[in-house]
This record gives structure tokens, C-alpha cells and sequence, in this order.
């Protein structure tokens, strides 16, 4: 993995803005895409020496001051923000707290969550810890997941299962995009240097190989909160399914709900249930 996420990330965004988008001439001759160094530093207000230091991994303390300049010189969105002042954080002094942390990622489920997971039967629910080990569920996502083979693992991890099982990519036509999200996932939820990511990309960088080191090493992005996702289910067929995700801070998980997105899913879905169509309603856009 990358040793200056924050340099990459700020160079690589700051090639990705044009002079246009700024108010800047542009012209024929210019060599660098996007912006160059001086006009970035110039429109946030630090000099060419200091942004060239971030940008090379020299320099890994910048001040919230300077974050919120440049990131409102890149225009980057709001989530792109809080990633750029988590990169900061995390290549900065808490990196070796990072480095030192003992605690594993949580395995449990508090009570009032496994309540909260049976009042959505019988809707596919899982509850993931920050590396993607599959905590908790309701039944009707281990009937939609059982198929696939994603609760073959010991725990059963989506991050491995995706990356190493052959069946991923029969089951998911989008598999590309999918991959995209859950490695964005694992570098949001915990810090690259937590031990435990670590090892997990440690093993996963020798037996999935390219698919994931490219992307571990490609510039961060923030994952996707919501969305639909084609599954091509060896007994229900081809499902649209959309999600939402629920952010659980001070466990390290996150709850994940699937919903039909048309109602030949809802059918499909209610029928791995042993339940007469209706139990489940679509949910379109």
C-alpha cells in the first residue's frame, strides 16, 4: 500500500481540475493537466514550497486551516473533504497510535441491534465489522446470501468472498464496481495501518492478486451509502436489489438493507422466504 495517500490524493485531484473551473486563463501551451502547483497554492493561499512538500510526503501535519484552503481550491465535495482530512490524520501522529492498536474488530452484536436486525424480516439485512466480516443477519438475507456462497467463510468476510471466489463473478455482472465499493469501504471505516486491515490486505494482496492491489493502491474514494446492485442468483434469478447503509461508529459496523428494487424481485425474494408474494414491497429509484 501506499505510503503518501495524501499526496497522491492531492496531486491526483489537483490534475483533475481544469483552470477553466476556476476562473483561470488556458492556454496551448500548457504541459500539466489541471492545475499546476503554483496556481493550486496560490489560489489556497500557501506557498509552492509547502504544497510541493504534501504533495511528495515531506510534510504530513498540515493544519485544518490549510485542509479546508485547498479543499475548497480543488472543489472537492463534502465527502471528499472528510477523506482529505482523514488522510491527513491518519499520515500524521495517529498513524503510529494506528499501528499500535491491539483491539480486533468487533465480532458481536448488541441486543438492541439483533432486535432491530428480526423487525426487518424478512427483508436481506447484514450487519459487517470494518474489515467485512459478516457479524450478524436476518434470516431472509442468509437465504439470499446462503446460495451465493458468501457465508461459506469461517467468519465469512464479503471483502474475501468478492475478491477470491470464483462464484463472485458469476453472481455479480457487475463485479468491477462492486470490487470498487468494498475497497472503499475497508480504507474508509479504519485506517490502512490498523493491524488487523493489514494483515487482511496482506493475504489478499497474494491470493486475489492484481485486482486487489490496484485497487488498494489507487487514489482513495469514499463509498457509495446507497445504490442498486444486480445479482444473478443461482435459484431466484437475475435480482435488482437496492441498499442502504447505516454507519455504526462506535462499534466499527455498519448495517446493511437491501430492499427490491421492481417487483419481480419482490417475488423472487418472497418466494426463497416460503412466503406468498406481497411480504416484500419494491422500492423503485
Amino acid at each position: 500500500m501506499s505510503d503518501n495517500e495524501l499526496g497522491t490524493f492531492l496531486r491526483t485531484h489537483r490534475e483533475a481540475v481544469t483552470p477553466a473551473e476556476v476562473g483561470l486563463p488556458t492556454g496551448s501551451r500548457r504541459r500539466t493537466p489541471g492545475l499546476r502547483r503554483a496556481e493550486l497554492a496560490t489560489l489556497a493561499g500557501i506557498s509552492v514550497e509547502y504544497l510541493t512538500r504534501l504533495e511528495q510526503g515531506r510534510d504530513r501535519n498540515p493544519s485544518p486551516q490549510v485542509l479546508s484552503a485547498l479543499s475548497e481550491a480543488l472543489r472537492l465535495t463534502t465527502p471528499d473533504h472528510i477523506l482529505l482530512a482523514r488522510l491527513a490524520k491518519e499520515h500524521g501522529v495517529d498513524k503510529v497510535l494506528c499501528q499500535s492498536a491491539t483491539a480486533p474488530p468487533v465480532r458481536t452484536v448488541r441486543p438492541t441491534l439483533r432486535a432491530l436486525l428480526d423487525r426487518l424480516e424478512p427483508a436481506p439485512a447484514v450487519l459487517l465489522n470494518w474489515i467485512g466480516d459478516i457479524v450478524a443477519h436476518t434470516r431472509g438475507y442468509e437465504r439470499y446470501a446462503g446460495p451465493l456462497g458468501l457465508l461459506d467463510g469461517d467468519p465469512p468476510n464479503i471483502v474475501r468472498f468478492l475478491f477470491t471466489d470464483d462464484r463472485a463473478h458469476t453472481v455479480y455482472p457487475d463485479w468491477d464496481r462492486l470490487a470498487d465499493e468494498q475497497i472503499a469501504h475497508l480504507r474508509s471505516e479504519a485506517s490502512l495501518h490498523d493491524p488487523h486491515v493489514a494483515a487482511l490486505a496482506a493475504e489478499l494482496a497474494v491470493t486475489a492478486g492484481a485486482a486487489f492491489r490496484d485497487r488498494l493502491a489507487a487514489v482513495p474514494a469514499m463509498p457509495a451509502r446507497a445504490g442498486t446492485d444486480l445479482v444473478d442468483h443461482p435459484e431466484a434469478g437475475r435480482l435488482r436489489l437496492s441498499y442502504e447503509t447505516l454507519t455504526l461508529p462506535e462499534e466499527g459496523q455498519r448495517l446493511v438493507v437491501h430492499i427490491p428494487a421492481d417487483e419481480a424481485t419482490a417475488t423472487a425474494l418472497d418466494r426463497l422466504n416460503g412466503r406468498r408474494p406481497g411480504a416484500l414491497r419494491a422500492v423503485s429509484g
